[in-house]
């Protein structure tokens, strides 16, 4: 029974504040779905919330550097899972990225596969000892971050793919990836994706999201719409905001996914500025302390499983929002912490349980 139990010393090392602003925002997603799609789904997102700290307090008995020596396990389990959605083939709004096991609710792989890539990325470049210049170390690092992402890409789920990616560069520019390596990356970026857009490599739907974003008012009533009624949402919510369950755009369902992909939609709309400006300042603590606990880890491995999981969720953040008022093409990535869904909501929580983990231990000796 005494397994079950976290050390009082360890306990005394949790970050409280990233415990209770993740909560925070969390409770503020439960309001904010509960108002775009009722109390059905408002009693399903408190169940997986329960589910996810469950899940954390396991994730929190096991040491990290214990964790990481099964992290190529947990890798190559999370790409099995991947194949297995490709397999199922269970598609839904287009895309083959959910997995149905028995009478289990439906999962989404690629949500999860975020921490197990961290772990294994984080692994292997804290054994190469700040040698990752060297093309043998750096081709190796590539590998591992490119399976997932051609397979993430062929879903098609394009958002998490780049997600992938994003966690690998946080990792590889901390450890100190050589600028001219970063300089020559970025410099082909720019002609590759010339030639993928021209040679129709993106579906047709995603280069419809492209179009659509570039140019929203010629497609007001078709691929653009979902965005032009999250903008007039957002921009009819104000300073103040219409005030809860007073929403239009998202209560009148003119605004798909609003509980999911676009429920920033429904805080600028019930919440207005000073709720979306609240919303961020929220995200901004957490981020802080990741960092803050990047800083303080013991070691290198703890610092690398920081640094991808603050490189995944800037990301995440980032891009929701931006898709939401027209600042980037709309994907499938959905708002952490505050969009519906056990997959989003439980992967989320569990990275912010590994990171919580790290600072828990970050003397280098706990008796």
């Amino acid at each position: 029974m005494r397994k079950w139990i976290i050390d009082a010393r360890l306990l005394r090392q949790l970050d409280i504040t990233l415990i209770i602003t993740a909560l925070a925002i969390s409770i503020f997603g439960v309001m904010n779905i509960y108002s775009a799609s009722g109390i059905s789904y408002l009693r399903t997102q408190i169940i997986f919330i329960i589910m996810a700290i469950l899940i954390c307090y396991v994730i929190l008995l096991i040491d990290y550097n214990i964790m990481s020596n099964y992290s190529e396990i947990i890798y190559w389990i999370g790409v099995v899972l991947l194949l297995a959605t490709d397999i199922q083939d269970m598609s839904v709004n287009g895309a083959n990225s959910w997995l149905k096991i028995g009478p289990l609710p439906a999962i989404e792989p690629a949500e999860f596969f975020r921490m197990a890539l961290a772990l294994i990325i984080a692994k292997k470049i804290s054994y190469m000892e700040g040698d990752i210049n060297r093309p043998k170390n750096l081709i190796k690092i590539l590998f591992y971050t490119a399976i997932p992402t051609i397979m993430l890409y062929k879903q098609p789920n394009l958002g998490m793919a780049i997600i992938c990616i994003c966690i690998s560069f946080g990792i590889l520019f901390i450890s100190g990836l050589n600028l001219k390596i970063i300089f020559g990356a970025i410099a082909l970026i720019i002609p590759a994706s010339f030639i993928v857009w021209k040679a129709h490599i993106l579906k047709a739907y995603q280069m419809a999201r492209i179009t659509s974003f570039l140019h929203p008012e010629l497609t007001e009533q078709t691929t653009g719409y979902q965005l032009t009624n999250s903008k007039i949402g957002i921009g009819s919510g104000g300073i103040l905001g219409k005030g809860f369950l007073h929403g239009t755009q998202v209560a009148g369902g003119y605004i798909p996914e609003a509980r999911t992909d676009f429920i920033f939609s429904a805080v600028g709309e019930q919440w207005g500025l000073i709720g979306a400006i609240v919303l961020l300042a929220l995200y901004v603590i957490i981020l802080y302390r990741i960092l803050v606990t990047a800083r303080n880890s013991k070691d290198n491995l703890g610092r690398f499983i920081c640094i991808g999981t603050f490189a995944g969720l800037t990301f995440s953040i980032y891009q929701n929002i931006a898709m939401t008022i027209g600042l980037a093409p709309i994907s499938g990535i959905t708002l952490p912490l505050m969009s519906a869904g056990g997959s989003s909501i439980i992967a989320n929580f569990m990275a912010l349980a590994l990171v919580l983990n790290v600072g828990m231990r970050k003397k280098k000796i706990n008796f």
